[in-house]
Formats: C-alpha cells, structure tokens, sequence
C-alpha cells in the first residue's frame, strides 16, 4: 500500500537519517497515491484513476462486506535478464501496490458496474436507480 510522502523540516533525527542514506549514490525513493476524479450526472457516477503502464489484470475490484466499491491495483516489473559477464550493483525492483475503498451513494446499481483500463486510466461507472420524480400533487380528504 502506497502512503503519501510526509516532509518534517524541524525533525533534526529526520535530517540525520536523510543526511546518511540520501547521499546522492542512492537516493530515496519517493511514493505517491494515484489521482482519483469522481464525476456525476443524472445517469451514473463516473470514478477514474490515473494508471500509467497498468493493464487489467493489475486490478481488483470488488464490492466489500460493507457495501463499499474496493478497488485494489498491483503491478510487479519482474525482468529476469542472465548475463554471466555481469553482476549488480543496484537493481530495483518495480512493485506497486495500492488500494482504496469508497463509500458506494445509496443510488448505485450495484448489479451494473462496469470498469475497464483505457490509456492509463481506469475507469469505473457506477450506474444510478432510476428515481421516481416527485410530483406536486392535492390528496382530496374524503
């Protein structure tokens, strides 16, 4: 799971350990969440993620127990090159991992999502009931 990156400039232990492992040779490594947009019309609520480079077989979604939409993507870059005239003196390994629950609108037909991945982005439509328009209307007391 990917937490944003917090930056602490008063944290004298902070400066020290950033001091000593980003030293220019191998510099930290720094993660972020993916942006997340969430349109709505009349007819559907739209959820898009940006996923650069992913497919989709890198993603899960699901409705919880709880009723909410989790969405779960994880991407391994696994590259298994042998070259016996070489060896490593840095190699990173391409793992990314995230997840996120969202609370699902009462209006949601749970039955009709849809997501697909289309140029680097995931794209999840939450279709809407049909709601009964409400209708001024006189009772006659009889």
């Amino acid at each position: 799971m990917l937490f944003p990156v917090l930056h602490s400039t008063n944290n004298w232990l902070d400066n020290s350990f950033r001091d000593f492992f980003d030293d220019g040779w191998m510099p930290k490594v720094r993660a972020t969440a993916p942006s997340i947009n969430v349109k709505e019309n009349d007819k559907q609520y739209d959820v898009e993620i940006a996923a650069p480079g992913m497919t989709k077989k890198d993603f899960d979604v699901t409705i919880n127990d709880d009723g909410n939409l989790l969405i779960k993507m994880e991407h391994k870059d696994e590259k298994n090159e042998e070259n016996k005239n070489e060896h490593y003196l840095r190699r990173e390994f391409s793992y990314s991992s995230y997840q996120q629950a969202l609370v699902l609108p009462d209006d949601v037909e749970t039955d009709k999502i849809e997501a697909k991945v289309e140029d680097g982005v995931l794209k999840v439509v939450l279709p809407r009931t049909v709601q009964n328009k409400k209708v001024q209307k006189k009772i006659e007391v009889g």
